[in-house]
């Protein structure tokens, strides 16, 4: 990382949340166009691509194997793909930044290779937990080294035959079922993975886009290994995890009313609109359309007073990165709010149970952090400061706490914001934030 002066943000309280904007490209797709493109044969090209530091750690990890791709240019990318057996060793270590999902997904799919890798990251990733990926690996026949503690780096063996399984994943996640499934391009026979619970199913879209069958029914995915991906394109809609901000700040600063353009409505990611609108929230689906093989729709969302709930379990998977500003939409909201079932927060990019508990805390809000989740009671934001410890989502919900607090907040640690959102303060700004770096 770095060692020049780290950003902070200093935000308060502006004017109500208006106009029209359409967020940057959602982050998931984005890495999975990389990534299916360059194992596709033929020439894949991208619309709407996230120019966010994370995507771009993929995209960079591809061409270090040997994949020429042109771009990004205002979002759009093009992929000369490869095969499934056409990536190339690479000469360096693939350093992926501060994405865990890079280093998640790139660990199933390098398992298959006839070459070695060896998957680093920043001083954050390199915390993060990998075993839930390495493990099931291990029992496809992976041979994939880490950190005692079970951290980055991972070392990737190559020439590993990799057998299918049956894998009952114990806590939902979108990343390792799709390590597993991209691992299970290259095994022999069928890999099926089963979730507890749904989570975000871009890959199995992506994959059929792709031409490779898969086959979903009920909580089980499966595909069997050695097929052929065949290039097409792609057009990334609007980031629904990148919109959740601007879904807060419209809901509780009045006189607000906003229209957020294009914004993908993947019944996998729309926990943050149940959520919400649980609490009272004025929220519009409109001009719902298909976009590829993803549901696409206009989201018009106006400021209504709200009210604290008990937090559905069953929406949990389907909101998972939108937690840290769901709770500044708790704080907002008159009477308490209580989360549990969510321990998968304390091992994301920060803990976010306890970041955003520290952080309410700090502001004025009783926020009271449980094992696997958080009781938040609505009240008055008064300002101050606060640590986002490197978490993009962490700095950005604070961002939106200060457009309803008494006193501005600062906000530090901020430059992780581009990892998922460049260009955060300008188009906050657009709509009526008053948030500025300093």
């Amino acid at each position: 990382m770095s060692q020049e002066k780290s950003i902070s943000f200093i935000a308060k309280q502006g004017a109500a949340i208006t106009g029209e904007l359409r967020v940057p490209g959602d982050k998931s797709i984005s890495h999975r166009s990389i990534m299916l493109g360059a194992l596709a044969e033929g020439v894949t090209n991208v619309e709407g691509f996230l120019e966010g530091e994370d995507a771009l750690a993929t995209l960079n990890a591809f061409r270090a194997m040997g994949v020429v791709i042109e771009g990004p240019d205002q979002g759009k990318v093009s992929i000369q793909g490869v095969g499934l057996h056409g990536l190339q060793a690479p000469q360096a270590a693939l350093y992926l930044g501060n994405s865990g999902t890079s280093m998640r997904l790139l660990s199933g799919l390098l398992a298959g290779q006839d070459f070695a890798a060896i998957l680093t990251g920043d001083e954050s990733l390199s915390k993060r937990p990998m075993r839930r990926v390495t493990e099931p690996l291990a029992r496809m026949g992976a041979g994939i080294i880490t950190a005692d503690d079970g951290s980055p780096p991972l070392q990737i063996r190559g020439g590993c035959e990799l057998e299918g399984f049956h894998y009952p994943m114990p806590v939902a996640s979108a990343q390792v079922k799709s390590c597993l499934l991209l691992a299970g391009l290259y095994a022999k026979g069928t890999t099926v993975v089963t979730e507890p619970a749904p989570t975000r199913d871009h890959t199995e879209r992506m994959l059929q886009g792709f031409s490779y069958p898969v086959d979903v029914c009920g909580s089980q995915v499966s595909l069997d290994g050695g097929g052929k991906l065949q290039a097409c394109n792609i057009e990334v809609p609007a980031d629904i995890s990148s919109a959740a901000f601007f879904l807060v700040a419209a809901s509780i600063v009045p006189g607000s009313d906003l229209m957020l353009q294009h914004v993908g409505i993947n019944p996998t990611r729309t926990g943050v609109i149940t959520i919400l609108r649980k609490m009272g929230a004025d929220i519009q689906v409109l001009n719902e359309r298909l976009v590829g093989a993803e549901p696409v729709a206009d989201l018009r969302v106006r400021y209504a007073p709200l009210r604290g709930i008990q937090i559905p379990q069953d929406q949990v998977p389907l909101a998972i990165d939108e937690f840290p500003v769901l709770f500044i939409a708790a704080a907002c909201a008159e009477g308490e709010t209580v989360l549990s079932g969510a321990e998968e927060l304390r091992v994301k990019e920060s803990d976010r149970i306890q970041v955003m508990a520290d952080g309410l805390q700090d502001v004025g809000i009783q926020a009271d952090p449980t094992v696997d989740g958080i009781r938040i009671v609505g009240g008055i934001i008064e300002g101050g400061e606060v640590h986002s410890h490197g978490d993009h989502r962490i700095a950005m919900s604070f961002a939106v706490a200060a457009q309803r607090a008494q006193n501005s907040i600062i906000i530090h640690d901020c430059d992780n914001v581009a990892t998922s959102f460049p260009g955060f303060v300008d188009a906050a700004a657009s709509v009526g934030f008053n948030l500025a770096e300093c």
